[in-house]
């Protein structure tokens, strides 16, 4: 079997890099082809993941950079298909939500070449989110969706997507998380900003509708509050700290820092009293390692975690950032002498790519 995988983003990276060599342990003639995107450039933000997840160099950089969502998706599109048209694979591997997933799928459907879409089903139920159309026309184009959690396999139903298509194979970035346990656990990288375990806020903010309008102020003023009850420690994309620059008023206890590597995100993720996001991946890490988070955004795509109580959605709302210190001596009084955290989703175990590369190997022959 001839197998491209088209990553894009720095979660692709982690979802992907487990099944690439899951695939490799199971599947040892298969031919797999990593072509990357170049959607996120900076060095910091992407090849950093590949050294230290130990995903083999990209065969194909198409270097397509930022722009608008119909630039990257054209240049995604007009640089893949020569390549695609060159190797003929007999399958195209897509992760998440990006651009650069939605152009990958269509660029393969549209030469007749099958599509397997990894973290297929998740919802948002917001359309004006670009990633929630990325999510809907992949899983209505793939031949191929792996689910990795139950509401998923209920959202694709309810859109009519037929039930041999979906596999219930679980989180292949929970696998990422749980294969290197060992490694990110001993760091205790926040030591390195004269912090202990458990005793700050983790943030990370990304997302346009937060960092490139007003409310990214709303939420600095916000975090200025809180860090005189607990110190915040928040990772700044390049871009959002541009933004900052002599435009806003910082708190002592408030400290911008550089993008970390993955382990080292990790170990402060893991370290953190809690964390504030407004991305998806978190929300499912934080659940594994049972962290207290919350979510900046007015819905997400992963309720499971809402409902493993592990995930508090504050709305697009900067002001009840304010409200974290109280919720988090809230939810530590009421698991008092409790005597385990949540169990994760269901087969959120560090397997999922196993089961998938079994479910391909089981195929048989070249032909998806």
């Amino acid at each position: 079997m001839r197998i491209v995988h088209v990553l894009g983003t720095r979660p692709n990276f982690v979802k992907m890099a487990p099944l690439i060599a899951a695939i490799g342990r199971r599947m040892p003639d298969a031919e797999q082809t990593i072509v990357h995107t170049g959607q996120h450039y900076d060095r910091l933000m992407s090849e950093i993941f590949f050294e230290q997840l130990g995903v083999p160099a990209p065969d194909h950089m198409l270097e397509v950079g930022s722009g608008s969502h119909a630039q990257q998706t054209a240049k995604v599109m007009e640089r893949l298909e020569p390549l695609l048209v060159e190797d003929r694979p007999d399958l195209v591997v897509v992760p998440g939500d990006v651009n650069s997933t939605v152009a990958a799928a269509l660029t393969a459907v549209k030469l007749d070449i099958p599509v397997a879409h990894l973290e297929s089903g998740l919802r948002s139920h917001d359309r004006t989110m670009p990633e929630e159309i990325n999510r809907i026309v992949t899983d209505q184009i793939s031949d191929i969706l792996w689910v990795h959690s139950e509401e998923a396999i209920r959202n694709l139903e309810l859109e009519g997507i037929p039930a041999e298509r979906a596999h219930f194979v679980g989180n292949t970035m929970i696998d990422s998380l749980v294969a290197l346990q060992d490694r990110f656990r001993p760091l205790g990288a926040c030591r390195e900003f004269g912090l202990e375990p458990g005793s700050y806020l983790l943030v990370t903010l990304h997302r346009p509708a937060l960092v490139d309008g007003p409310l990214l102020f709303d939420a600095i003023a916000a975090l200025n509050q809180v860090s005189t009850e607990m110190p915040i420690l928040f990772p700044v994309h390049p871009r959002t700290r541009a933004r900052l620059a002599g435009n806003a008023e910082l708190a002592e206890n408030l400290h911008l820092v550089d993008p970390a590597g993955y382990l080292e995100f990790l170990s402060l993720e893991a370290d953190a009293g809690a964390v504030l996001t407004d991305s998806g991946g978190i929300q499912e890490e934080t659940s594994y390692l049972g962290v207290p988070c919350f979510t900046l955004r007015d819905n997400t795509e992963r309720p499971v975690t809402i409902e493993l109580g592990t995930n508090v959605l504050l709305g697009l709302d900067p002001a009840r950032i304010t409200e974290i210190p109280v919720i988090v001596a809230s939810q530590e009084r009421a698991v008092a002498g409790v005597s385990a955290p949540p169990e994760p989703p269901p087969l959120w175990d560090g397997h999922a790519a196993e089961r998938i590369a079994d479910l391909l190997a089981a195929q048989g022959g070249s032909s998806v």
